[in-house]
């Protein structure tokens, strides 16, 4: 399969099958960055694809076009934001495209949804950069320097920046779970179900 690099090298030469297979490549990780976030998933995904089709010989140089591809969504959902002068709804949140848990017992699988759900609502009331932050680190598995020119910030701003974001969804964790189980469960191991949301589960 040919990878990212090769792909728009083809398309920026005329090839427009490989410019469609690049950009059908990266439909899920623009959906999963915009859930949650915005009413019309599919007009905020389709306003990205066309940027990045007009800007694709602006790429920077030593950046990942997944990466560059979600600085354009960046953009385009901040656009969003302040057109409609609101944050996202709450009903928003769904349980689609989170990760189903590997064979758990009957109670244990609820519980674990129970976790997921109680991630995602504590995520969704963070600040918008500090959402995006996690996110990008845990959902996408991004290169420091590639989350810094997405969120437009210094390289050395990121770590810290993280651990903030960390804090204070814990903080969030804590305010919203009613259940002091399902409260210790999900802050104790906020890394592994950060990535579990995202679909994997491959703790460091």
């Amino acid at each position: 399969m040919s990878d990212d690099a090769e792909l728009l090298t083809r398309w920026r030469a005329g090839d427009a099958a490989a410019g469609s297979a690049l950009v059908r490549r990266h439909v899920a990780t623009l959906a999963r960055f915009f859930r949650g976030k915005t009413g019309d998933l599919a007009d905020v995904v389709q306003q990205t694809l066309t940027a990045c089709v007009q800007a694709r010989d602006r790429l920077p140089e030593g950046l990942e076009f997944r990466a560059w591809l979600l600085g354009i969504a960046r953009n385009v959902l901040l656009h969003d934001l302040r057109r409609r002068g609101r944050k996202p709804e709450p009903d928003l949140l769904d349980d689609q495209g989170l990760a189903a848990p590997s064979v758990l017992s009957p109670s244990r699988a609820v519980a674990a949804r129970a976790e997921r759900r109680l991630l995602l609502r504590a995520l969704r009331r963070l600040p918008y950069d500090l959402q995006w932050l996690i996110e990008l680190h845990y959902w996408e598995d991004l290169r420091q320097d590639d989350v810094a020119v997405i969120l437009e910030i210094p390289p050395g701003t990121v770590k810290s920046r993280l651990s903030r974001a960390k804090r204070l969804l814990r903080a969030e964790i804590e305010a919203l779970a009613a259940d002091p189980a399902l409260r210790a469960s999900t802050v104790d191991d906020l890394d592994r179900w950060a990535r579990e949301v995202a679909g994997r589960d491959d703790d460091e």
